[in-house]
Order: structure tokens, then C-alpha cells, then sequence
């Protein structure tokens, strides 16, 4: 079995990839765009409905895409230039989010209006971080994988940070028009920076070092391709080859039990920081008494957390990681059975600090793992996998925590939560165990 291995983190390196650059402000653009949404269609819905239910509902259908696009996403990943997928998934979505801002400032903004937007870029999202989680592997030197991560979890969690901070003083002034009409121009502006990573077409393949992905099934539709004969054939080729390559993918995790187990952590955790949405915005009304300025800092506290887990992660020895994720995950399931009971603002944002610190601490350590230890040629399928796998605790947990904490009570719902972080400390310790042995 492969293992991952620790390397020093060198920045001057890191940073000396022009590729990697445009590809960090990428991530930090998208993801300052795509927070302001989400905490902004949440308010809204929240405001405008009173029910937790309804807002458990847009992120069901923002997740529900997660469970069908990855199985061909994760082979397109694996087939075509990951950098041109990620500029046509920016663009599709910024213009469906444009029009729904054009909606909502001509007044004639609905739920369904919201609900069908969601749906668009979800289903853009559920190929597109699978897609770029990949990209890192072509624009970074392999010894640098944990450096890379730590950067681009620090890019992400710094739009995040910039936009929960934003969004609650923004929300009383512009609305929900002018914060979707934020997000869609970010999309363009990340388009453009993933098209300037790199020049040319660059295939994720390599036809000499796995030669037995280039099949008789993959010949005969290039071969009915180029002349422009026999369609069935190429047709029925095509769907062949697919099909050979969801298998080899699942055969391969199926070998990988350390990959399994690292991919299951980190998927529990991001269902987990999803899903928590639903009771996040009822904890800053119903709890602190915040209002939207509220549901800001609770934001931006996370995201400052993050942004500081992922530096100290990327500086972390070897021998640290492992027994520092199982902590994280614990913490994680710990804080969360508490948080209810802190019913001031000051300290809502603390525990937000201390989860956004373990889910980067979780994240740098459980992709760069992953990166050295899967091959390239694979990743695109283990990253879809792993958000196949996502989609599902996020379903089940948007759908269970707002109807706990409508039905029930607000504590129950986090308790809700912290029994999912249970489940991701006891496969962390599994993961641990095995790159141990390993």
C-alpha cells in the first residue's frame, strides 16, 4: 500500500508557480462569491419563511446534483484538460446566478426562482471541486502537496472571510440582488484566472505510462471519431471506454483501504460544514438575537479559524498529522454538543474560530495525503467518489437537521451534528491505524 509522505514546506517554491498563483486567486474570488450566496440565500429564505426546513431545503437541492454528476464527472475529470472543465463550470454558472440578480432587483424574486439557481450551481459544483482539487496536481511540484493545499484551504477560507464579514452589513443595504450580482461577476473573474494557469491542452492522461487505459474501445471510437463513419460504433465505444473507467476507479478504492478511510473523514467533514448551515442561521437568530450583522461574524470567525488551521497544518511534521486529525475530528463532535448552550455573540464566534481551525487542520492534512498517495490518473475519480459520498451525509443531514430543529429543538439539531462528527473521529482513527501499519 502507498503511503503518504511528509515534506518540508517550501513557500518560495510554492509561489514561484505562475500556474499556482492565478490558480490561488481563482479559489479566493470563487469562494468569496459562493459565501456571500449561500449566507445570503439562507438569510433570505429564513427571513422570508421562518422555517428551517426551508432553508434545509436549498441546501438539499444545491447537494442533490452530488449524487449523479460525479459518476461521469469523476471520468470527464480524467479524460479532458481539468483547466478548460473548471472555465466552462465558472461560466455557466456565473451567468445562471446574473440572471436570478436580475430577477430579484427587478422585484419579482420567488423561492423557486432561488431553489432553481441553487440547483444550477450545485450541479456545477459537484464536478467543479472535484475538478480543481485535481488541477493542484498539475501546477505544483509533488513534494509540495501539503504546502499547496495549506495555500489554497488559506485562499478559500480568505473569501470566505472577507464575504461572511461582508454579507451581514451588505445584506440592509444592497439585498439579495446586489449580493447575487457580487457572485455571479466572481465567476468570470475565476474563469479567467483558471484559463490563465496554463497554455495549450494538456490531457490528464499519458498514453505510454497507462497503456491499458487505451483499450480496443477506446481505439475503435477514435477511429469512428475521425472518419465520421459508423456513429453507433463510436457511440457505443464510447459508452464502453466510460464504463471500463468507472470500474477501474472503483476497483482501485476498493484495494485502497487507507485511501477509503481518509476519503470518508474528509467527506463527513465537508457534509458537516455544509449541512451546518441550517441550524447556523437559526442559531444567530433564534439564539444570539444577531440578525444577518450576526450570522456575519459567526462567519467570518470560522473562516479566520480556517485560514489559521491551514497555515499551522502546513508546517506540521509528519508524525504530527494523524494523531492531530483524530483530535480535530474529536473537538469537532465535542464543540458542536456544546454550542446551543453559548448564547452570546462573542463567544458563538470563538466556537466558530475553533471548528473553521480543525476542518482546515482536517482538510490540508486529508487531500495532501491523498495526493501523494493516489496517482494522478485516478484522482479525478477519487475526488468524485469521495463527493458521491459527501452528497449523501449532506442530504441526510440538511434534511434531519432542519426538521429536528423545527420539531424538535435547536440543541437537538446540533446534537444531530455532533453525533456526525462522531462518525468522522472513529474513521479518522482508522486512517491512522492503517498508515501506521502501512
Amino acid at each position: 500500500m502507498a503511503t503518504a509522505t511528509a515534506h518540508r514546506v517550501d513557500w518560495n517554491l510554492i509561489w514561484a508557480q505562475r500556474g499556482f498563483r492565478y490558480f490561488f486567486v481563482a479559489m479566493f474570488v470563487s469562494l468569496f462569491g459562493s459565501g456571500m450566496n449561500f449566507a445570503g440565500v439562507s438569510w433570505y429564505i429564513l427571513a422570508a419563511t421562518h422555517s428551517t426546513v426551508k432553508v434545509s431545503w436549498q441546501v438539499m437541492v444545491m447537494t442533490i446534483p452530488g449524487l449523479f454528476v460525479p459518476f461521469l464527472g469523476g471520468v470527464l475529470i480524467d479524460r479532458f484538460d481539468r483547466r478548460y472543465l473548471g472555465v466552462v463550470l465558472d461560466l455557466v454558472r456565473g451567468f445562471f446566478v446574473l440572471g436570478t440578480a436580475y430577477i430579484a432587483w427587478r422585484g419579482h424574486l420567488q423561492l423557486w426562482h432561488l431553489y432553481g439557481m441553487t440547483l444550477i450551481t450545485g450541479t456545477g459544483s459537484a464536478m467543479y471541486w472535484a475538478t480543481v482539487n485535481a488541477l493542484v496536481q498539475e501546477v505544483i511540484p509533488s513534494s509540495q502537496f501539503t504546502g499547496a493545499n495549506a495555500a489554497v484551504l488559506v485562499g478559500v477560507q480568505s473569501g470566505m472571510l472577507i464575504a461572511g464579514a461582508c454579507v451581514g452589513f451588505l445584506y440592509n443595504t444592497a439585498g439579495i440582488a446586489g449580493i447575487l450580482a457580487i457572485d455571479g461577476a466572481t465567476y468570470f473573474v475565476s474563469a479567467y484566472c483558471l484559463y490563465c494557469v496554463r497554455q495549450g491542452y494538456v490531457s490528464p492522461r499519458d498514453r505510454q505510462k497507462y497503456p491499458r487505459e487505451f483499450n480496443e474501445a477506446t481505439e475503435a471510437t477514435a477511429e469512428a471519431l475521425e472518419s465520421g463513419e459508423m456513429p453507433e460504433v463510436a457511440e457505443a465505444g464510447l459508452s464502453l471506454a466510460v464504463y471500463a473507467d468507472m470500474r477501474e476507479g472503483f476497483a482501485y478504492l476498493r484495494q485502497q483501504p487507507l485511501v477509503r478511510a481518509l476519503g470518508i473523514t474528509h467527506s463527513i467533514m465537508m457534509a458537516g460544514v455544509v449541512s451546518a448551515n441550517v441550524v447556523l442561521v437559526a442559531l444567530a437568530n433564534d439564539i444570539l438575537h444577531a440578525g444577518a450583522r450576526g450570522l456575519g461574524f459567526l462567519e467570518a470567525g470560522w473562516a479566520t479559524g480556517a485560514i489559521c488551521g491551514g497555515l499551522i497544518a502546513s508546517q506540521l511534521p509528519g508524525k504530527r498529522r494523524m494523531p492531530l486529525y483524530v483530535a480535530a475530528c474529536a473537538i469537532l463532535a465535542a464543540g458542536h454538543m456544546a454550542t446551543p448552550f453559548v448564547a452570546f455573540v462573542v463567544g458563538a464566534v470563538m466556537m466558530q474560530m475553533i471548528f473553521g481551525f480543525c476542518r482546515a487542520l482536517g482538510g490540508v492534512v486529508a487531500q495532501s495525503s491523498l495526493m501523494s498517495i493516489v496517482p494522478r490518473h485516478f484522482m479525478g475519480r477519487t475526488q468524485s467518489a469521495m463527493a458521491i459520498l459527501t452528497t449523501l451525509v449532506q442530504l441526510l443531514m440538511s434534511f434531519g437537521l432542519g426538521w429536528v430543529a423545527q420539531g424538535v429543538n435547536l440543541t437537538a439539531g446540533y446534537a444531530l451534528l455532533a453525533l456526525l462528527y462522531t462518525g468522522s473521529t472513529i474513521s479518522a482513527v482508522r486512517a491512522r491505524q492503517l498508515m501506521r501499519s502501512g
